[in-house]
């Protein structure tokens, strides 16, 4: 086959409607006749008449309407626990009377620079290079189910 022809085929232009007779595309330019569709575009979430899911729904009211459903979680490096006294829980509970935590926030501990001094027993999700650490230190790890 012939290059050009190649070319012509694998680079179709789109076919513009509604200039001229001669482009074969005029009048209803390939909308049909008449109707909704042949006049306009329908608005995003149109759905033909029926009452649209964003108007079924109920509003969300009050000022925590932008704050986000997913829990909060804050990383805590190993070194922070050093203010535990030794072999106290470390809990969520202990780690927000300490100011470790917000009141809405849960925790992950992950491994610092600085490794742990004290034995603790943990209570909290923790990373794998941190229970490393903290069995090191003589502590232990508890997970939570």
């Amino acid at each position: 086959m012939n290059e050009k022809i190649i070319q012509t085929l694998v680079h179709k232009r789109k076919k513009r409607l509604g200039r001229g007779h001669g482009s074969g595309k005029v009048k209803t330019s390939g909308r049909g006749t008449k109707g909704q569709n042949a006049r306009g575009k329908v608005h995003f979430g149109f759905e033909g008449g029926q009452l649209p899911l964003t108007r079924r729904l109920p509003f969300l009211r009050g000022k925590s309407k932008n704050k986000s459903i997913q829990k909060k979680s804050r990383v805590i490096e190993v070194s922070k626990l050093q203010i535990f006294s030794k072999n106290a829980d470390v809990t969520q509970h202990t780690l927000k009377e300490k100011g470790l935590l917000k009141k809405d926030e849960s925790a992950k501990i992950l491994a610092g620079k600085i490794p742990l001094a004290v034995p603790l027993c943990v209570s909290v999700p923790v990373s794998k290079s941190a229970r490393k650490i903290i069995e090191a230190a003589g502590g232990t790890v508890v997970l939570e189910k």
